[in-house]
């Protein structure tokens, strides 16, 4: 059951170093919410920001009720900046989406339409991506298909955290204690009636990404590894037959003791203890992922702290 005193719609956007589209950014919303109707609120996170964003923010409060800025005490990258400003929120729906404007605001319309229809998401998929380099496309589509593969939950392919949810989807979002969060495949395992909405990604309104080549590996071994164990099965797998290997070369070495034969030199010798050297420490590789994961969350540390809340009901510094 709906609560009167929550806004019909939250639009939660995290930031960092957006002082450049950020009063573009919300421009666009205030506009789409005026033809929208209804109650609204928009939180603006700032995720420790080097430029004018956090003022930016501030000022965007002060002269609009609707608005709550949010700033955290460091960056804690988007993933977590993002679980700020859903925990703040207050709407029966939430809008979730970058202030990069790559993801338009004026499809809120169409994914409202969805929603009346019964959806409890309405997720953006995105049919092209402008301004997007070669490499970045072909990268993005592999790691949509290599996770589909991986894990058993149906993460759609070609989707961002561009999406509008229900409350209840939220609220049980939020009951997830994950540090390393992948929230768009958290979002796919929570299940219920999930909807695709077709669109074309823009090229940033202004500044530069935020996910270099870097941070998108980084990205990818953490939707893996919280999504699928499969990367230990293999590793697993892979120490058998390279124990079977090993195992070979011990056969053939005793043979060969036994019988007075010549056995290869150095070449094949440094061959295989490369070879398997190499695949050990591979494997422990993987292995240390996981572990590193549950070091993580043994400490129980709170996922993001924050500095100030402006705007809103109940602010203050």
């Amino acid at each position: 059951m709906s609560d009167p005193a929550r806004p019909a719609l939250s639009v939660v956007a995290p930031c960092f170093n957006e002082e450049g589209v950020l009063p573009e950014f919300v421009r666009r919303v205030g506009a789409v919410l005026e033809q929208a109707g209804g109650t609204a609120e928009i939180v603006l996170v700032d995720d420790g920001s080097r430029d004018g964003t956090w003022e930016l923010m501030t000022a965007a409060a002060a002269a609009d009720k609707r608005i709550v800025a949010v700033r955290l005490m460091r960056n804690h990258g988007h993933q977590l900046a993002l679980t700020a400003g859903l925990s703040i929120c207050r709407g029966e729906r939430i809008l979730i989406i970058d202030a990069d404007l790559q993801d338009p605001p004026e499809l809120l319309a169409d994914m409202t339409k969805l929603m009346a229809g019964g959806a409890d998401v309405v997720y953006g998929q995105r049919r092209a991506r402008e301004g997007e380099s070669l490499f970045k496309r072909a990268t993005a589509a592999a790691f949509y298909r290599l996770i589909g593969r991986l894990t058993d939950v149906y993460i759609p392919p070609d989707t961002g955290d561009f999406r509008l949810v229900t409350r209840q989807v939220l609220d049980l979002l939020l009951a997830m204690p994950e540090r390393h969060r992948f929230i768009r495949g958290m979002v796919a395992w929570i299940g219920g009636k999930q909807v695709p909405l077709l669109y074309d990604r823009k090229p940033r309104a202004a500044g530069e990404s935020k996910y270099p080549v870097a941070k998108m590996f980084r990205f990818a071994a953490d939707a893996i590894t919280a999504f699928s164990v499969v990367p230990l099965l293999v590793s697993s797998t892979i120490g058998w037959l390279m124990a079977a290997i090993g195992f070979a070369f011990f056969i053939y070495s005793i043979v060969g003791w036994l019988l007075d034969k010549n056995l290869p030199g150095w070449t094949s010798l440094m061959a295989a203890v490369g070879l398997l050297g190499g695949m050990q420490f591979l494997m422990l590789g993987i292995i240390g992922a996981y572990l590193g994961r549950l070091y993580d969350q043994s400490k129980g540390r709170p996922l993001f702290m924050i500095r100030d809340i402006v705007g809103g009901p109940g602010s203050g510094k």
